[in-house]
């Protein structure tokens, strides 16, 4: 796996005798199912980060959906594709200034790109067994710690099982077919794909070869005729794919014929899945300047076909152990466990109210195993779907929607110890500055760089709406560059490594650029931005029309959002800047353009306003609460350093009421989080973990969670899964505010419990053990040492240093001095 040069000697947690007398163990950690999979979001994932599989569970026609991480449509931007955008920016500024929100709407219509590509579907695997009777005793499973998938079933008196996992080391997908009996196994596999291919037979192994599209419209865009398009006369884009699958066997016969392997009376089956595209950068056309994907898929093929099937297994799990051994979690370990219900039936038990603290703990985890699974390929980040995705026109196109969706994927990244995994996201930001900087020119004729709310592989950054064709309260929001290259800031924040930042902060500045230019100054002489949206939201202004309608709009000056991410970009360019010693007099220019933002207006609701002015919400409700950016992900709102801005935030998730889709309630338990309030966070909580499934009218219309656990917005959105994990994190532990804050949002049902390995900024690890609601133990090891300062709810002693915290307006307050690579014991007194 690429990691960028940032990467830092990761030190595993030592484990604290407490943490210790709680292992984690396979069934706490396993989702199993007692029949098999009957819609795409009750399959079970593996993945290594490239290489992605959705299994069925099914005995006689087994289907494994396929995915490969760098497979989309399309290819490189093109440049300057609207050059008369930069015309219609002045008279939408004045329609603004004039209160003409909706032509200023219109006018930002004209500013609007090309829509972004589409993560693609790979190929569907098709096993059909011959099983000469009814099947009993059925099973099946994902061990997150493992990372591998297991079927199993009786048929006359024969145990068959299939393992599946996607191999880090070798880059292949392993499907092992067993059985407790010697030659009881007869099968044939195939391929298929939805998009163009062929399938060929060569050295013993089926291959299957594509060219994927070389432009694939959203699914919510329908005005083309053809919204899936192949043209051959274009020389760049349409990437190739190939997958190649090799069977070995023990005993019996095996043949490749007529594109599919057949197997008769064998003992043990395994069947290597190696694949590639073309893919060779976002800069690169994947048709005429690809990668040879033949030459890789092969490669992979060969160097796993010298290694048996322990070999493959145990590399796998060495690998997979490492990162996800690094944090443990449990929630009240004295209460009876409910593991031996099938997953879905705890989830439909949990949504009645009944409780589940294992269940709640195996809910973070999963988080974690889907970013260890999803985020290890060069220049491609979890999407939308992270990396599993079976519809040529996925919903959203499966892209990167940067208006909080792929920000939202890496929020526990740091957090949750898996701070490598933060590499692809690296690269893509690198990607869209370079792009950006093209859109920032053409589009605005400003410096800088600029992303808008939707990216892809290609590092799409313009807005996007088909040249005028999409709304504006989604497409024309200009801040995602900024909120993006927090992301940078927060990876040196949490590792301390300056190399790293060195080569960030130019990304950083070339954001500040972009937005010094971008504001404009108001009659009152603070700094706004205009034009300006709240994401995919409205409002009504002004007084009703004849027909009794209000007016909406979407289209505004210095939307909250704006403002916060703005305040949050300036102050970490000058904490930047201070930490490198470098750059003084930009510096200087970011403070005083700091002083002037546009500062937080509080609601006659005694709310945080959302919208310039007091403007009234058409949807009370709506799943974003994009306003609320200075609360969480950053922190210039906070119950400890801005207490009335910090209650207005509290009136407005009051307001915007404890429903929404699955990511809005993931957001929303950070938000409590941060707000100190462990209840009202868990009450959403609880909300993420209600059981959502496709095409029933019982489970299907709110957010929650999925048979298998996906976030469920409806549809299926990974993001709600990471936000979910990095929620629990935020109730147990933040370190915004130069401080480590143990238990800051403790819920009162989760009355005793342990967790280790948990990341704080500073790059201290922290394990944390309470009992009856209250710190009992906690031990922070000092990565690399410096100042660190603790805030708990009680009293707590250092006794190693002979030091007390001392009362504060907010609990209890200990500062020391660690030292790089020394454990710290804290108890409480």
């Amino acid at each position: 796996m690429k990691t960028p040069s940032l990467f830092f000697a990761c030190l595993l947690t030592p484990a604290l005798a407490f943490a210790q007398s709680a292992p984690d163990t396979q069934a706490s950690l396993n989702l199993h199912y007692d029949k098999p999979a009957s819609e795409w979001t009750e399959a079970l994932p593996v993945g290594n980060g490239r290489l992605g599989a959705m299994v069925f569970g099914n005995t006689s026609e087994e289907l494994i959906q396929l995915n490969e991480a760098t497979l989309w449509s399309g290819g490189p931007v093109a440049k300057k594709v609207n050059p008369k955008a930069y015309e219609f920016l002045a008279p939408a500024r004045k329609a603004l200034n004039d209160g003409d929100y909706q032509k200023a709407s219109d006018l930002v219509k004209n500013m609007q790109g090309y829509y972004t590509e589409s993560y693609l579907p790979l190929a569907d695997l098709h096993l059909s067994q011959t099983l000469p009777a009814k099947v009993t005793n059925y099973m099946r499973e994902l061990n997150i710690r493992d990372g591998v998938t297991t079927t199993r079933f009786t048929v006359n008196n024969v145990t068959y099982s299939r393992e599946v996992f996607a191999s880090a080391p070798s880059q292949v997908i392993v499907v092992r077919i067993s059985a407790d009996k010697p030659n009881q196994i007869s099968l044939t596999a195939n391929t298929q794909s939805p998009l163009t291919y062929s399938n060929s037979v060569s050295n013993n192994s089926l291959f299957l070869r594509g060219k994927a599209p070389t432009h694939v419209d959203p699914s919510y865009f329908n005005a083309n005729r053809d919204p899936i398009v192949y043209d051959e006369k274009d020389s760049c884009k349409g990437m190739r794919f190939e997958l190649a699958v090799k069977p070995m066997i023990k005993d019996g016969q095996a043949s490749i014929a007529d594109n599919k392997i057949t197997i008769k009376d064998s003992s043990e089956v395994i069947l290597l899945l190696s694949a590639a595209t073309s893919f060779n950068g976002f800069d690169k056309c994947p048709n005429s300047q690809g990668k040879n994907e033949h030459l890789l898929a092969t490669n992979y093929l060969e160097k796993a076909d010298k290694k048996n099937y322990s070999q493959l297994l145990n590399e796998h799990l060495k690998d997979f152990h490492s990162f996800f051994d690094r944090v443990a979690l449990h929630i009240n370990p004295g209460e009876p466990s409910k593991n031996n219900l099938a997953t879905d039936q705890r989830l439909a038990d949990y949504s009645t109210g009944k409780t589940d603290s294992e269940l709640e703990a195996l809910y973070f985890q999963f988080g974690r195993y889907l970013l260890i699974s999803s985020s290890r390929t060069p220049n491609a980040p979890a999407n939308l779907q992270g990396i599993w995705n079976k519809d040529v026109r996925p919903p959203w196109s499966s892209n990167y929607t940067t208006n909080i969706n792929v920000q939202m994927n890496y929020w526990a990244v740091e957090t949750a110890n898996l701070s490598e995994f933060f590499s692809p996201l690296n690269d893509l930001i690198h990607n869209i500055a370079a792009t950006g900087k093209e859109t920032a020119a053409s589009y605005y004729h400003a410096p800088g760089w600029v992303l808008h709310h939707n990216s892809d592989i290609w590092a799409v950054s313009n807005p996007v709406g088909d040249i005028g064709k999409g709304d504006p309260m989604w497409a024309n929001w200009y801040m995602g560059g900024n909120w993006i290259s927090r992301h940078l800031w927060e990876h040196y924040e949490f590792t301390g490594d300056k190399k790293f930042l060195r080569e960030s902060y130019p990304l950083m500045k070339g954001a500040a650029e972009f937005t010094l230019n971008w504001l404009q100054k108001n009659s009152d002489g603070f700094l706004v931005t205009m034009p300006s949206t709240s994401p995919e939201n409205v409002y009504y202004y002004d007084d009703k029309l004849q027909s009794g309608d209000k007016k909406k709009g979407n289209v505004t000056i210095a939307a909250t959002m704006d403002m916060g991410i703005i305040r949050d970009l300036f102050t970490n360019i000058i904490a930047a800047s201070e930490a490198l010693n470098t750059d003084r007099d930009f510096r200087e220019k970011i403070i005083s353009a700091k002083k002037l933002l546009y500062p937080f207006q509080i609601g006659s609701k005694g709310q945080l306003q959302e919208w310039y002015k007091d403007f009234e919400d058409v949807d009370p409700h709506h799943r974003h609460t994009s306003h609320l950016y200075a609360l969480h992900p950053a922190h210039e709102i906070s119950p400890l350093t801005t207490p009335d801005l910090a209650q207005a935030a509290r009136k407005t998730l009051e307001l915007r009421g404890d429903d929404g889709t699955g990511w809005s309630l993931a957001w929303k338990v950070n938000m409590w989080a941060r707000l100190l309030d462990g209840n009202h966070a868990y009450t959403l909580f609880k909300n993420l973990l209600r059981l959502t499934k496709d095409n029933n009218t019982e489970y299907g219309s709110h957010g929650g969670a999925y048979p298998n656990l996906f976030d469920a917005h409806p549809p299926f959105q990974i993001d709600g899964n990471f936000a979910g994990t990095a929620g629990i994190i935020e109730m147990l532990l933040q370190s915004q505010n130069n401080e480590l804050h143990l238990l800051p949002a403790l819920p009162s049902v989760w009355k005793s419990g342990l967790v280790s390995g948990l990341v704080a900024r500073g790059n201290f690890v922290v394990d944390i053990d309470w009992e009856n609601g209250k710190l009992k133990r906690a031990n922070i090891l000092a990565r690399n040492g410096g100042v660190c300062t603790l805030r708990t709810n009680e009293p707590v002693a250092l006794k190693a240093l002979n030091l007390r915290s001392e009362k504060s307006t907010i609990g209890y307050v200990l500062t020391f001095t660690a030292e790089k690579g020394k454990d710290y014991t804290i108890e409480a007194r």
